[in-house]
């Protein structure tokens, strides 16, 4: 197994283990669950169980994921916004509701799928094969510009760009309430919740994470937003929105479970993406339109 992932149990008793396994585990479908508790790939308090266990307060869950290996991802005829291409990177604009990678039980539909498509065997394979070309990535429902590597030095350096936080990317988002100031910078340490290991959240001792935010236009009680990163942490912007009490609009995860208008995904756009080139050093800068379904709500939330 190339990764052991450990879960204490401390709410949802009495849930079948697959049940509580792929709520916990976002990633992975139920049927790579139960395909790994077949296998033998899950523990509880040390023994092996069957998916029909019911877990109990403090079960000792430990869950082996296996190394990737190398599957026929289908190459599949996607239309995909190409902002920018050559022979070691792209700039592509992902709409709402693409997955950008596949995972186990899912291989079709992707981002990658369309790679494939459209670049063949030019795309890195640092992050295996599951993963060609994907240096970061951004969430489903999140829409927006996104870097691509053609091959693995572009994506080494890429990655390394990531590391030393030399990217340029702004967010747009709509979220709840009204800011006191135009401006200001939330750097809140984040990590796995401890409550819900579905979710991130602001923990002691989790990872440095930084984010910028400026008020582009004020609603009734909803605001329009730019937001800078200086770290990339998973759900980095929704999680420090939500910790200074404006979570984005529509937010199923970390929003109120009721919505303005019936929304059941983020309001959140990456519109503005920057690095220079990982071979030529060029300076890059890329900017986006605002989507259809981003500009609709605004032209609503003006009418309240």
């Amino acid at each position: 197994m190339a990764e052991w992932i450990k879960i204490t149990v401390e709410d949802h008793i009495g849930v079948r283990l697959d049940k509580y396994l792929a709520d916990q585990l976002s990633d992975y479908t139920r049927s790579f669950i139960q395909k790994q508790i077949e296998q033998e790939g899950i523990k509880v308090n040390g023994q092996i169980v069957n998916s029909k266990y019911k877990v109990k307060l403090n079960d000792q869950i430990e869950i082996g994921i296996p190394d990737p290996v190398e599957v026929d991802i289908l190459a599949e005829d996607i239309p995909i916004d190409i902002v920018y291409e050559d022979e070691d990177v792209m700039v592509l604009n992902k709409p709402q509701d693409m997955v950008v990678h596949p995972a186990p039980g899912n291989y079709t539909g992707t981002l990658v799928n369309a790679l494939l498509f459209h670049c063949k065997d030019k795309l890195s394979g640092i992050n295996g094969e599951i993963r060609p070309g994907i240096v970061h990535r951004i969430d489903k429902d999140t829409s927006g510009l996104l870097m691509i590597a053609k091959n693995d030095k572009a994506h080494l350096g890429l990655s390394e760009m990531l590391k030393t936080h030399d990217i340029t990317r702004k967010y747009h988002a709509i979220v709840h309430g009204n800011f006191k100031q135009d401006e200001g910078t939330v750097e809140l340490p984040i990590g796995r919740s401890p409550q819900d290991r579905k979710k991130m959240a602001i923990v002691q001792g989790g990872r440095e994470a930084k984010t910028d935010y400026r008020v582009i236009e004020r609603f009734k009680n909803y605001t329009h937003i730019e937001l800078t990163l200086h770290t990339g942490r998973t759900h980095q912007i929704r999680v420090h929105m939500k910790a200074i009490g404006h979570p984005l609009l529509g937010d199923p995860v970390y929003g109120p479970s009721k919505s303005l208008f019936g929304l059941d995904k983020q309001m959140l756009h990456a519109k503005v993406l920057g690095f220079k080139h990982p071979i030529t050093g060029q300076d890059l800068y890329f900017e986006s339109k605002l989507p259809e379904y981003f500009t609709r709500v605004i032209d609503r939330l003006r009418k309240l």
